[in-house]
């Protein structure tokens, strides 16, 4: 099936979102559709898939015009749209995810055996070694994943869009998703993978369509390009090096962890890092690292072991005593855990800064609203209001909200789990700089990264975890991403 989309535009109210788009996709291609957040990506594919009518332009499918008035009809063309949250029933059975809506009915009863027995061929079809009863809940967010394509395939499926399909997978769920894409492509099932991570994009794709402010600005063959001209086209400018260079002054011991303990999830950490210090901390993902860093913060009290900070040992068994101690903590999971989503940018910095603009037990609003200003300024933050909730921010600006609000406590420790996931490239460089500005100030930076890249290129040094346990030390000037994985896996160097 080839799909043409031509001239394509959709207005919110005042807020035209997509300014003549075109985009078209060839028969058994996989093609990467990326962009800035806020680009137009998620409102072109929700137009191709029925979720939203376009206000004009043109969709051809096959040299024939067509109107995708509803899912339905996107559903009778083959066209799929696997989004980045899941849309699934995780309390009920994967037979019953995989049928809802799509029901065999044998008279008036559904045949649930013959469904069973279509499920389970259907799971074999994708190597899902899954019994088709048990609950979705018990699943994996990768299995789950797995699953949505599976029920997409139920039917003919000719198209297949895939939003940000491993943000939240392990690097062994990605390699099985990435031979399921490469089976589809056998089959001429043609793809189109929307993306912030440009290795996938191109180990992947056969073409790339660059969205930029509601338009498509090029369209290129993936064999013939590079991550710089592609992330060019992106951002409208040449960002020069995309990584920038971390020349900041180390100094002092500012945190010790002495046998940090916490039965179930590690055992023995033993970690210091250094004022104006980027230290990374690598490892699978289920290695622990995450769990260390929220046990330091207090969300997760550790059962044993020390911590030290300027040399004196600190007692943190609750975030409230790690903020105390000038520790601020930027979480994997921003919009659950580090912003009150229905609130303002205003509300959410200042939810921790009290103290800076109130007197007795009176807020000073006219303090209070320079300091958000302020801030929104420091970390162009993109809105026009202080006012506007936080919901309707792009991920990139969520996360600069999210470190806006730390910077106002006058961190010395700042941990950041994942500070980039689900950023777009633009916002990501801005948050490197971000980074390599506080250590200029001398704050001590703990940086958890699954990005191999981005943790070389920013870190002074690196600690690696393997099974709870720290299995190795890299300089800067040593660490590569083979020592790095081969620590990470178990290794020995």
């Amino acid at each position: 099936m080839n799909i043409e989309m031509k001239d394509i535009y959709k207005s919110f109210g005042k807020n035209e979102v997509l300014k003549g788009v075109d985009f078209n996709l060839g028969q058994g291609e996989i093609h990467a559709l990326v962009g800035e957040n806020g680009a137009g990506k998620s409102t072109l594919m929700n137009i191709l898939s029925g979720v939203l009518n376009k206000d004009s332009g043109k969709i051809l499918i096959d040299g024939k015009e067509v109107d995708i008035a509803n899912t339905n009809i996107a559903k009778e063309y083959g066209i799929s749209f696997i989004h980045q949250e899941l849309s699934d029933w995780p309390e009920l059975s994967v037979m019953d995810n995989i049928f809802m809506n799509n029901e065999i009915n044998n008279g008036w009863f559904l045949d649930r055996k013959f469904m069973r027995q279509k499920c389970m061929d259907l799971l074999k079809r994708f190597d899902l070694n899954i019994d088709p009863d048990t609950k979705l809940a018990k699943l994996s967010v990768g299995q789950r994943q797995m699953i949505e394509i599976a029920k997409a395939n139920l039917n003919k499926i000719n198209v297949l869009i895939l939003d940000e399909p491993t943000s939240a997978l392990t690097n062994n769920e990605i390699d099985k998703l990435f031979l399921l894409i490469k089976k589809l492509k056998t089959e001429n099932v043609s793809m189109i993978y929307i993306s912030h991570r440009m290795e996938e994009i191109f180990s992947l794709t056969d073409k790339i369509t660059v969205m930029r402010d509601g338009k498509s600005v090029a369209v290129i063959n993936t064999s013939q390009t590079n991550e710089k001209e592609v992330v060019s086209h992106m951002v409208g400018r040449d960002i020069g090096d995309f990584y920038p260079e971390m020349d900041a002054k180390v100094s002092d011991v500012k945190i010790e962890l002495k046998n940090f303990s916490k039965a179930d999830f590690f055992e023995n950490i033993n970690i210091s890092a250094k004022k104006g210090e980027v230290l990374g901390i690598s490892g699978l993902m289920g290695a622990g690292r995450s769990e260390i860093m929220r046990s330091l913060f207090g969300l997760d009290p550790k059962d044993s072991g020390e911590i030290y900070i300027d040399g004196k040992r600190v007692e943190i068994t609750k975030p409230i005593d790690a903020i105390n101690n000038k520790i601020g903590f930027v979480t994997e999971n921003r919009q659950e855990e580090g912003l009150v989503l229905d609130e303002s940018i205003r509300e959410n910095i200042s939810l921790l800064n009290f103290n800076k603009f109130t007197e007795r037990t009176f807020i000073d609003k006219k303090k209070e609203k320079d300091l958000s200003n302020s801030l929104i300024d420091s970390f162009r933050v993109k809105s026009t209001s202080a006012e506007n909730k936080v919901r309707d921010l792009s991920g990139g600006n969520q996360q600069k909200v999210v470190f806006a609000k730390w910077y106002a406590i006058d961190p010395e420790i700042l941990i950041l789990d994942e500070p980039t996931k689900g950023v777009d490239v633009g916002a990501k460089r801005e948050i490197y700089d971000l980074i390599k500005q506080l250590t200029y100030k001398e704050v001590c930076i703990i940086l958890i990264s699954s990005d191999l890249p981005e943790l070389l290129s920013l870190s002074d040094r690196i600690y690696v975890i393997h099974e709870g346990k720290v299995n190795g030390e890299l300089l800067r000037e040593e660490a590569d991403q083979e020592k790095v994985m081969t620590l990470a896996t178990g290794g020995k160097l």
